[in-house]
C-alpha cells in the first residue's frame, strides 16, 4: 500500500515538474528552476490580486455581497496552500519541493483568475452571477 501511494506521489510530482520544466526550461539549475517557478507564481498571483479588485469595486454597492467575497476568497486560499502543500509533499525535504510547490500554486492561482475573469464577463440578467453589471 505505501508503495502504491508513494508511486502515485512521485508520479504527480513528475507530472508538475515535466509542465515546468517546459515552462522554465531555459534553466540550467534545480536552484534556477526553482526560482523560474516562483516567479511564475508571482505573476499568476499579482493577476489574481488584479482580479480580485475589480471584483470588489464591482461589489462596492453590496457590503453583504462584498462580505461574502472576502470570505470566499480566504477559504480558498486556505484550500490551495493545504491542497498544494499535500500534492508537494513527495518532495518534502528536497531540493525539488519550492519547484513542485510553486507549480501547484501557479495551476491553482491561474485556474482561479479564470473563476474571476467568467465572474467579469457575466452577462446582465445571468441569475448566477454575482455581481451587478458593469457600469
Amino acid at each position: 500500500m505505501k508503495v502504491a501511494l508513494l508511486g502515485a506521489a512521485l508520479l504527480m510530482a513528475t507530472s508538475q515538474t515535466v509542465w515546468a520544466a517546459q515552462a522554465c526550461g531555459d534553466k540550467n539549475s534545480q536552484t534556477e528552476m526553482n526560482i523560474c517557478a516562483a516567479d511564475e507564481y508571482k505573476q499568476a498571483d499579482a493577476q489574481l490580486n488584479t482580479l480580485y479588485k475589480q471584483l470588489q469595486n464591482r461589489l462596492k454597492g453590496d457590503a453583504a455581497a462584498a462580505k461574502r467575497l472576502v470570505a470566499a476568497q480566504r477559504a480558498w486560499i486556505g484550500f490551495r496552500d493545504a491542497d498544494c502543500q499535500f500534492s508537494a509533499g513527495a518532495s518534502e525535504g528536497g531540493s525539488l519541493h519550492g519547484f513542485v510547490l510553486s507549480n501547484c500554486l501557479t495551476d491553482k492561482t491561474q485556474a482561479r483568475a479564470a473563476e474571476f475573469k467568467q465572474l467579469l464577463a457575466c452577462q446582465e440578467g445571468d441569475t448566477s452571477c454575482p455581481l451587478p453589471p458593469a457600469s
